[in-house]
This record gives structure tokens, C-alpha cells and sequence, in this order.
């Protein structure tokens, strides 16, 4: 924990609200403080051949701007059928500058006219913080499920209406509620985790 017991303190390594919200969450659910990243500090090339990688790049560029203890975390949607695509491309799976629509329309249009058996799909979401003494502490979330064969719901963001979670009664993540979706998510898995070994 921080220095005299007080909380944890953590920079986020994240720009995009809808994650930078989630992880604020989660974390606050254990104790643990998150400060938002640096204004002005450049996007980072996400290179990495594995989500670990580039959770990894992702945190020190934070860490190194800032001579803090950094979060970061990256996601990637394996589809069965697309021979786990588009795994460490998932957030520019329709190009560079996809918006969740581009991708969740590629991703339906190359699933068209496959039965639901050949839908299957697992996300997994890999977090890790990284101090600035060299300690890496990572931890990995895996939910399994099905892609519907259209978008339902209101809530979440990216992939969300169209990935069903084979522990969601049929929904989509994107019509749980919040609490519900964090739950049984991959990213709230894996931020749990890491919560507890941060706590340990």
C-alpha cells in the first residue's frame, strides 16, 4: 500500500473514458486511488505482439512521464471462427481510426451467415501496473461467450452489444447493468485480480 498505510495511488495509463471509468471503479471497489494521465502526453503505439506487451508499453510511457507507479491494460476479442482474430488488433480491427461501430460492423460482417456454434469468442483482458523501482505486477481476466448475430443494448462500449457472456442469461454485456457487467467482465475480472495481488 502507500506510504504510512494510506491508499494505493495509481496513474492511469488510459485515455479513453469508457475504460478510464471502468477501471476507475473497479479499483475504487478495493481501496486503491487512480490518477488520470498526463494532459499532452502522446498516444503510444501499441507494437506488442501480445496483450501483455502492450500493456506493458502502455504503462511505462506513464510511468516514465510521470516517476509514478502506472496502470495500464489491454483487451482483445478472440473469435473462434476468425482463428482468434482480431485478438491484440481488437481496438483497430476495422483500421486506425475505427470508432466501436466500424469495428463491431467488420466483426459482424465476417461472422455473417456463420451458425452459432461457430460464433464462439472469449475476451481477455490482461492488467498490470508497473512501479518505478522495476516491479511488474500483472493479471489476466477471461470471459467465454458467443457473438449475437446483431447489436442489443444500451450500455457498455465497443464489442459490448454484441458479446454474450455464457454466465448472462443470453444478454449481451451491453444490457447488464453495471454492476452486473463488472462482475462477471473480463476487464473486472482482471482488475480484481490484480487488486488482490497489490493487496497481498
Amino acid at each position: 500500500m502507500g506510504a504510512g498505510g494510506g491508499r494505493m495511488r495509481l496513474r492511469l495509463a488510459s485515455a479513453n473514458p469508457d475504460k478510464v471509468a471502468e477501471i476507475e471503479a473497479l479499483l475504487d471497489e478495493a481501496g486503491i486511488e487512480v490518477a488520470p494521465r498526463p494532459a499532452g502526453l502522446a498516444d503510444v503505439e501499441e507494437t506488442g505482439t501480445t496483450l501483455l506487451a502492450n500493456a506493458r508499453l502502455k504503462a511505462a510511457a506513464v510511468m516514465n512521464a510521470t516517476g509514478e507507479p502506472a496502470v495500464a491494460d489491454d483487451t482483445g476479442l478472440e473469435v473462434e471462427h476468425l482463428g482468434g482474430a482480431p485478438g491484440v488488433h481488437t481496438a483497430r480491427f476495422a483500421g486506425p481510426a475505427a470508432r466501436y461501430a466500424d469495428n463491431v460492423a467488420k466483426l459482424l460482417d465476417a461472422l455473417a451467415g456463420v451458425p452459432a456454434p461457430g460464433r464462439r469468442a472469449r475476451f481477455r483482458t490482461v492488467a498490470l501496473v508497473l512501479f518505478p523501482d522495476g516491479r511488474q505486477v500483472a493479471a489476466e481476466g477471461v470471459v467465454d461467450g458467443v457473438i449475437a448475430g446483431g447489436p442489443r443494448g444500451t450500455g457498455g462500449f465497443g464489442y459490448d452489444p454484441v458479446f454474450v457472456p455464457d454466465d448472462a442469461g443470453g444478454r449481451t454485456l451491453a444490457e447488464l447493468a453495471p454492476a452486473e457487467k463488472h462482475g462477471l467482465s473480463h476487464r473486472g475480472r482482471a482488475f480484481r485480480a490484480l487488486a488482490a495481488q497489490l493487496r497481498a
